[in-house]
């Protein structure tokens, strides 16, 4: 049940619940309100009313344009001498090119390197001719550094990703719409965290609204730059991160949305990018569900609080579904290594006639399958290693393949546990 409406006692920046209705008022015919829908499958599997916040239907496939419109809106209110510009992996730059295209204003976006070309190509269609796109670095964070000084040195207003009170206030209207379209008492919210703005903003009207909620975020194991700061009890800056989750991968969290999510938030955890990788797949199978690796981590997350949600009301934020599809054989790969079907050796056979073909025969069992086969020396195969990938049917048979080929005498090394040969290899 919707608790009565109460301020946020101030603590430095927190957003008031007025400012975030103002918001939605501002986005109204901007942004789309989104479902939220009770996914069955998901509810039979958890023993759990399962809703999806399909924020992956939004008018710009992510959650990014609440918070990029509300900014550029106040902005140009209050006059922008030259334009906006913005550091983004994809999903923010998308909002704020739409946003560009709705205000006719100039905007200059600067995209790390690694960015999916899939998204860039969405930034300059929903431009429409009012930005320029800059590609520079190798992270989010190193974009972001030179957007400030593009900033600074020609006189563009900075739109930050999530960082800014306007931008955390346009994304916490995901949490007034939640609280519109469901009248039962919401006992679990899962939120997924990059810098944090969404989980600032929505948990914010969560303390107001529905102070029973136990709120969750969630960051992928390879970049868990709020979860480290949480530990340290203050802003840490990660050495190096995991950039796969793109939509999620930050070195550094916000100033602000560290306090707020600090404040907020129950608890922060991590989950493994394979498995995210696994529900993704997940969801599209079962589901025709189309979601990026950020938006699948609230669902990821699930089973890792399968017997806290069993019997409750749980709300899961699907952040965006800006996926390129040239990604789907690496997400693929992902899942069966995390899955345990699939297994990378280095094999030296006997160096005798049909070893090989002795390999396929006797050690290979009925459904296990070659994926991946390379000769280790071109110009010396019969004596030379091999890099063999192994696809199994299932996790239980990998012991009995491995018995088998030490009945067999096959020398190898185990390619999955050596990660500094599996990444230089494969």
């Amino acid at each position: 049940m919707i608790e009565p409406e109460t301020e946020l006692v101030t603590k430095k920046y927190f957003p008031k619940l007025t400012d975030i209705k103002s918001a939605a008022a501002i986005l109204e015919g901007v942004a789309v309100k989104t479902p939220l829908i009770l996914n069955q499958h998901l509810s039979e599997k958890y023993n759990a009313k399962i809703y999806l916040k399909r924020e992956d239907l939004q008018v710009v496939r992510s959650y990014k344009i609440r918070g990029a419109y509300n900014k550029i809106y106040h902005l140009n209110k209050t006059g922008i001498k030259n334009g906006v510009v913005c550091a983004s992996a994809g999903n923010h730059a998308q909002g704020v090119a739409y946003s560009c295209n709705l205000l006719k204003l100039k905007g200059v976006i600067f995209m790390p390197t690694p960015t999916p070309k899939q998204k860039v190509d969405r930034v300059k269609m929903f431009g429409n001719g009012f930005v320029e796109i800059v590609i520079v670095g190798d992270t989010f964070d190193e974009a972001q550094k030179k957007a400030f000084e593009y900033s600074t040195k020609n006189d563009f207003e900075f739109v930050h990703p999530f960082d800014d009170p306007l931008v955390i206030e346009g994304q916490g209207t995901v949490g007034l719409e939640i609280l519109e379209q469901t009248k039962d008492q919401i006992d679990f919210l899962f939120l997924p965290v990059g810098g944090g703005g969404l989980a600032s903003g929505v948990s914010s009207v969560f303390k107001v609204l529905s102070s029973k909620t136990k709120l969750i975020g969630v960051e992928p194991n390879g970049a868990p730059s709020m979860s480290k700061s949480f530990d340290e009890g203050k802003v840490v800056t990660l050495e190096s991160i995991d950039r796969f989750v793109d939509g999620a991968a930050v070195q550094k969290v916000g100033d602000l949305t560290f306090e707020i999510c600090k404040s907020n938030l129950d608890k922060m955890i991590t989950v493994n990018e394979g498995e995210i990788c696994s529900n993704i797949l997940k969801l599209y199978n079962e589901e025709a569900i189309v979601v990026e690796p950020a938006g699948a981590l609230s669902v990821t997350v699930l089973s890792h609080f399968k017997n806290e949600i069993k019997g409750k009301t749980v709300i899961c934020v699907l952040s965006g579904n800006n996926n390129d599809i040239t990604r789907t054989e690496e997400i693929r790969e992902r899942s069966l290594l995390y899955e345990g079907l699939k297994h990378y050796f280095i094999i030296r056979f006997p160096q005798r006639a049909g070893a090989l073909k002795e390999f396929v025969n006797n050690v290979l069992g009925p459904t296990d399958d070659i994926s991946y086969f390379e000769y280790a020396k071109k110009n010396n195969r019969e004596r030379g290693p091999a890099v063999v990938g192994l696809e199994l049917q299932s996790k239980n048979d990998f012991d009995g393949l491995i018995s088998r080929m030490k009945t067999y005498g096959i020398e190898y090394d185990y390619l999955n546990e050596r990660p500094d040969l599996f990444q230089l290899i494969i």
